[in-house]
């Protein structure tokens, strides 16, 4: 038996709600991008278009503190440079992490020292972001870059920083 049926669900969802919605935003006009992400988390990346300035992305990969775990953000795009290639944005989600490690939660232990919960657990955060993305002219490509603060909620409460580097192609 599948061991995450949440997961599914979720994807589902996400899937579901895109599906849904037309749009057409992304780079050359597309409103759907794939590709990867490196930083927290460490994997895949999504991102769909609602318009010119709002978007919802998803990140599923491995937390560097050993625990998969999945992003989902709705964000807001904002032209704070009068540039077409050049945007920042700033977004609002949820964090989900899955057994192994801690969920990719910090927590604060004895002598101030941050430490990693072992358990098997599921854990959820809410998190805020503040990015830049670079959409370069005439390419299918979207290069970001991304810092925000993860509130872990559930199983227990904790914070962690997040920083990644990602790129995403529309095809």
């Amino acid at each position: 038996m599948f061991r995450y049926p949440l997961l599914i669900i979720f994807l589902l969802m996400t899937f579901g709600i895109c599906n849904n919605i037309s749009a057409q935003r992304g780079p050359q006009g597309h409103n759907f991008g794939f590709g990867i992400i490196v930083g927290e988390p460490l994997g895949g990346t999504i991102k769909y278009w609602f318009n010119s300035e709002n978007a919802l992305d998803a990140d599923i990969g491995g937390s560097y503190f050993g625990s998969p775990r999945i992003d989902v953000d709705y964000l807001w795009h904002f032209d704070a440079f009068q540039s077409r290639i050049v945007k920042l944005y700033a977004g609002a989600g949820g964090a989900l992490g899955f057994g192994g490690s801690n969920n990719g939660f910090l927590y604060k232990g004895e002598g101030n020292r941050f430490y990693v919960r072992e358990g098997d657990n599921v854990g959820f955060g809410i998190r805020g972001l503040f990015g830049l993305n670079v959409i370069p002219n005439r390419s299918p490509l979207e290069i970001f870059l991304h810092f925000g603060v993860l509130v872990g909620l559930a199983p227990e409460t904790g914070s962690a920083v997040d920083l990644a580097l990602g790129l995403r192609f529309y095809p």
